[in-house]
């Protein structure tokens, strides 16, 4: 199959893609929950009959919890969200919820500071901007003896480019689902993109260790021939790969709890567009480079 020779169509897909996310994120950002904010996060449930959200709100109503959010979760649970409070008025909570209904069932409660939130922020930004750097140095010396025709940096360069492409299409679309349907990131999004960057460059390692290869081999073809056989040669690996991923991770998305529901969908974003954009971005972009290099010699 010839996948190079498709290049074009591929990086008007993945442009729209990319430049629907950066809007996205231009117009709303992204919806932050309490773990970059500040704030409180209790998960109930009951066993039978459970209340209404009007009778919750109705309920807390007498706690000064500041702005309350509660979301449903599954058929007889709640998500509630609120202002930083201490222990005591946590226990007061629950009894207050437990006298109104006696099957409650306290599944978690966590309690985030502000300066814990803000630094929280800072140092996922900062393990981001970490980890793509490293990659790039890491395929820079890995392919430091493949000079010829690309130099071993512009592959660090396209497989950085193609990260980029694997972590905004799943933040953009967080940022859309943040917006209309009022959906909180915390730091399991985080973990979710950082293993995103891993799952990613280690498929476009695979693809461009074999161009690497073929290069070698078969010295008497041109770089998009040995680019675009690389590919084919790897397909069938880098497909099968990802689909017994994708099968897990929709098992935890429509099995698992509420907890991990959208930490999964952020990973299927992810695992998806990162064996997309080994096969069809990172490697025709070195075809590109090679190919706008030797029109600019000429």
């Amino acid at each position: 199959m010839n996948f190079i020779g498709r290049r074009k169509i591929t990086y008007f897909i993945s442009g729209s893609l990319v430049g629907l996310s950066v809007v996205g994120l231009l117009l709303w950002g992204l919806n932050l929950g309490i773990d970059f904010t500040g704030g409180s996060l209790l998960e109930i449930g009951y066993s039978e009959n459970p209340p209404s959200i009007q009778e919750i709100k109705d309920v807390l109503g007498k706690y000064n919890l500041g702005e309350l959010k509660i979301q449903p979760a599954g058929d007889s649970g709640f998500i509630l969200r609120f202002k930083n409070i201490d222990e005591k008025t946590h226990q007061e909570i629950l009894a207050g919820l437990t006298a109104e209904k006696n099957s409650l069932i306290e599944k978690r409660f966590v309690s985030i500071g502000p300066v814990i939130g803000q630094e929280l922020k800072q140092k996922s930004l900062l393990a981001l901007i970490l980890v793509g750097l490293m990659i790039v140095a890491y395929i820079a010396f890995a392919f430091r003896k493949v000079s010829k025709p690309v130099s071993s940096w512009k592959y660090g360069v396209a497989a950085v480019l193609a990260l980029a492409h694997d972590v905004l299409i799943p933040t953009g679309v967080f940022s859309f689902l943040g917006h209309f349907y009022g959906l909180e990131i915390d730091i399991l999004f985080v973990t979710a993109l950082l293993t995103i960057l891993g799952f990613s460059v280690h498929d476009t390692i695979v693809v461009f260790d074999r161009i690497r290869e073929n290069l070698k081999k078969r010295k008497e073809d041109s770089f998009e021939k040995a680019v675009n056989v690389s590919i084919n040669e790897t397909l069938t690996r880098s497909v099968i790969t990802s689909l017994t991923v994708l099968f897990v991770l929709f098992a935890l998305f429509f099995l698992g709890s509420q907890s991990v529901k959208y930490f999964s969908l952020a990973l299927i974003l992810g695992v998806s567009f990162g064996t997309y954009s080994s096969i069809f971005l990172a490697s025709p972009l070195l075809v590109t480079w090679q190919k706008l290099a030797s029109r600019k010699k000429a």
